[in-house]
Formats: C-alpha cells, sequence, structure tokens
C-alpha cells in the first residue's frame, strides 16, 4: 500500500519555517511535562557546582521549559543569591534583568509577556536563554528577534549563557550566523547536552 502523500519528517532548512515547526512539535510532546521534571532535574544538579550568585531567566511562552522552580530553589539555598527576569528596552530592543520571586508584584510587556514590575535591575553572572532549537557548538534558534543575541553583545561583563530546551530541538547541521551569539552549554531533559571547556 502506498500513502497518497509523503510525510516530511525533515526538519525545513528555512529557518522560520523551522521555528515554526519546532514550536508546533513542542507543543504536541505527549511526555512534556514528564520532560520537563526530567530538566528541572537536570538544572538543580548542574546549577549545585556553579558559583554565580545571580542568575538572569525568562518567564516561559508557548511551551518553553519554566526553570522557575528550580531557580526558586537554588535561591532558597544560599543568602544573595537573586533571580531575575528580562524587562525589554523598546528602543535598544535588548533585555534588562529585574528582581523576581515568587508572588512579586508583574505586569505585561509590549509583548504580553508578564514581567517584574518595580524591582531593581541587576547584572545578570548566568543567564538561562530558551531555545525553539539548538545545534553543534552551542548554536541557539530562538524566535527570530535577536534581543538575546543584542543583550548578549552589549552586557560586559559578558554572563556565562546556558540555552534550555528538549532534545527534539536538536538540528545536527544547524549553524551560527555572524550576529549570533554562541552558547556555553546547552541543557535538556537528558542531561548536559553540551558545554564549553
Amino acid at each position: 500500500m502506498t500513502l497518497p502523500f509523503k510525510l516530511n519528517l525533515e526538519p525545513s532548512r528555512d529557518k522560520a519555517v523551522l521555528r515554526k515547526q519546532l514550536q508546533a512539535e513542542r507543543l504536541s510532546l505527549l511526555d512534556r511535562h514528564q520532560r520537563a521534571a526530567h530538566l528541572q532535574e537536570v538544572l538543580q544538579v548542574w546549577l549545585i557546582s556553579r558559583k554565580e550568585q545571580t542568575i538572569g531567566a525568562y518567564w516561559p511562552i508557548k511551551g518553553e521549559f519554566d526553570a522557575l522552580p528550580a531557580l526558586y530553589r537554588w535561591s532558597e539555598a544560599a543568602e544573595g543569591r537573586r533571580i531575575g527576569l528580562p524587562v525589554i528596552n523598546r528602543e535598544t530592543k535588548q533585555l534588562t534583568f529585574h528582581v523576581w520571586y515568587p508572588g512579586c508584584p508583574m505586569e505585561e510587556d509590549a509583548y504580553g509577556i508578564p514581567k517584574p514590575k518595580d524591582t531593581e535591575a541587576f547584572h545578570p553572572e548566568l543567564l538561562l536563554v530558551p531555545c525553539v532549537g539548538f545545534g553543534p557548538g552551542g548554536t541557539r534558534l530562538g524566535y527570530g528577534g535577536g534581543f538575546y543575541d543584542r543583550t548578549l553583545a552589549a552586557l560586559q561583563p559578558a554572563p556565562i549563557t546556558a540555552g534550555l530546551g528538549y532534545s527534539h530541538g536538536y538540528v545536527p547541521w544547524l549553524e551560527a550566523e555572524p550576529h549570533d551569539m554562541p552558547l556555553d552549554a546547552l541543557l535538556t531533559e537528558e542531561g548536559v547536552f553540551w558545554q564549553r571547556d
């Protein structure tokens, strides 16, 4: 029996199409909650050996992994640890990170994403970055807005960066473009996928 159509299971080479494919795939993962629980554990274990005291994170959207529960446990383990969420500067299209804690006042940004309201800004030593997809050597596929690349190019000193995503998002042929800022580590539900020496 032959099918009347051919299923295209190969990821698209067109980045705009690839983003849509990977987001749809992520939202339809039947075991996404189980994968999230495993990635919570991976992140918690990875953070144990880290010396940074300030971490910039993100508010999860579109089926992204929610790092905030693991980060809250990390912050409770020692005095002086701070978590921040991004606030977008409309003019520069760069991110600043403002203190977040469970129950802190929030408001929506221009894109409808919750951000801390009137909390202190700080410079993160470690930045957790959501990945739509990822490739070899710390290459990240984001949503295409360039917010993280612009922010990382401007932050001095540059924070350590760790991409967070589910293993389905690995694209072996993905290559960085000239403006892309490579990540220092990539974590998935299966463990530390890649880490710079």
